[in-house]
């Protein structure tokens, strides 16, 4: 398969060199990943790697358009599945109407959040599958997560400065949206009624999310786009869908969106600068952590509703 590349381009040593310049080795024919060679032996994913000198070390992925396709397919497919199993077990046996049986299902964690953790789960398994197992790399590293390392000429830095980071704009972002509020109606507003629903969705937003995310968004969109339309392109184009994805939850207040478009916008930009999703999962880690921490104080454990309100 042509679009699969290793993490390091393949090593040339003076002795390498040497023999190539005296011997010009003849041109192997195009193999295909599986077929048998002369002696028979099928050759395997990662036999024959390929490394595309256009792209730097972190843009170089082992997936293309087809398999975002396939991707999304599945990301819709299973969502479905999982939420119509739960709310064969979680939906009242009495007729509702659709905003008052969205509204009881907003209450039960069991289908809001675990919905959301098997979802997550499955996309993770698909992902593992499809780039891992059947193509022989590292999952983990294959979707970006490396070491955070400094540029030649650059100060390395402590990794807890982009967790720091990323509390600072949490802040910022606090005091630009301060004047404006999502719906009362919104899904988030409704979660964030029933206490138990509210404590355990903070723990996943500070646990899983940021995981998941940087995972998705830097660790697997970011690449592909970067290597179509370019880095800038790319990070914005990231950051836009980033926002967007969040739109549902802040019943589409488009000022609040906004603000969430340009911090995904950062958060890939500094995956872009790093080369590593570790760094922008750290940026996540701190935005996330003091927004929970701030959510906490300012309800007392979510047993009072915050002032302002």
């Amino acid at each position: 398969m042509s679009d699969d590349y290793p993490s390091v381009p393949p090593e040339i040593t003076p002795d390498s060199r040497e023999a190539s310049s005296e011997t010009p080795p003849a041109e192997p024919s195009p193999q295909i990943w599986g077929e048998p060679v002369a002696g028979g032996a099928p050759v395997a994913a990662t036999a024959t790697p390929y490394y595309d000198l256009r792209y730097p070390a972190d843009l170089q992925i082992s997936w293309s358009w087809p398999h975002l396709v396939l991707f999304l397919l599945f990301a819709v497919i299973s969502l479905t599945v999982i939420q119509g199993i739960l709310m064969v077990f979680y939906a009242p046996h009495q007729s509702m109407s659709s905003q008052q049986l969205e509204t009881y299902l907003l209450s039960k964690p069991q289908f809001t959040l675990g919905s959301m953790i098997i979802w997550y789960a499955a996309i993770f398994f698909f992902l593992y599958v499809t780039l891992s197992l059947l193509r022989g790399h590292s999952f983990w590293e294959c979707l970006g997560w490396r070491k955070i390392s400094s540029r030649p000429g650059e100060r390395a830095r402590n990794p807890t400065v982009y967790f720091f980071a990323g509390c600072g704009l949490s802040l910022f972002v606090a005091i630009l949206s301060s004047r404006l509020k999502a719906p009362d109606n919104s899904p988030m507003e409704e979660l964030f009624k029933n206490r138990q629903t509210a404590l355990l969705f903070v723990g996943m937003a500070v646990l899983i999310a940021p995981l998941v995310e940087e995972t998705l968004f830097r660790g697997y969109l970011y690449p592909l786009f970067a290597r179509s339309f370019g880095v800038t392109p790319g990070i914005v184009i990231t950051g836009v869908l980033f926002g967007m994805m969040h739109g549902a939850q802040l019943g589409w207040t488009w000022g609040l969106v906004a603000m969430l478009i340009l911090v995904g916008i950062v958060f890939t930009l500094v995956r872009a600068r790093t080369g590593s999703v570790f760094a922008s999962f750290l940026m996540h880690l701190g935005y996330n952590s003091l927004i929970s921490v701030a959510a906490l104080i300012g309800t007392h454990g979510f047993t009072q509703t915050p002032v302002g309100k």
